[in-house]
C-alpha cells in the first residue's frame, strides 16, 4: 500500500518517539503521534496534543485528538520529552486499521515490521 508523504513522517516518529510539529485545521500542533493507521479508506492518526493550539482550546496538560492526514500541512518531527502514557490502556475509536502503535506490545503492527 502507498501512504502520504505525512503518513511516512508519522510513521517514523513513532517507530522514534519523536514529537510532531503540524498545522491541522489551521491551527498549530505539537503532538506525540500513538497510533496511526486507516478509518474508512483514509489514513488517520491518533495523537496526544501538548502544545499549540486547537478550535475547541487545549486543556492544561493536552488532550488526546485524532486527526485525518489530509488536513495535516508542514508535519516535522522533532526531538523532545514524550507526553502522554506510551503504554496506553483506554481503548480508541479513532484508528480502526492499525498500522503501528507507539504500544509495542500491541500485536499484529505492520508498521513494526515493513517500511511505508
Amino acid at each position: 500500500m502507498n501512504h502520504s508523504a505525512t503518513f511516512e513522517v508519522f510513521h517514523q516518529a513513532i517507530l522514534a518517539e519523536q514529537q510532531i510539529i503540524c498545522t491541522y485545521g489551521g491551527y498549530s500542533r505539537e503532538v506525540c503521534p500513538y497510533i496511526l493507521g486507516h478509518t474508512a479508506g483514509q489514513e488517520v492518526v491518533l495523537v496526544y496534543q501538548f502544545g499549540g493550539t486547537s478550535a475547541r482550546g487545549l486543556p492544561a496538560g493536552g488532550a488526546w485528538r485524532c486527526f485525518y492526514l489530509e488536513g495535516i500541512q508542514d508535519a516535522a518531527s522533532r526531538e523532545g520529552p514524550w507526553h502522554g502514557a506510551a503504554a496506553h490502556r483506554t481503548s480508541q475509536h479513532c484508528v480502526e486499521q492499525v498500522f503501528i502503535d507507539v504500544n509495542k506490545d500491541v500485536p499484529n503492527q505492520p508498521g513494526r515490521r515493513n517500511v511505508c
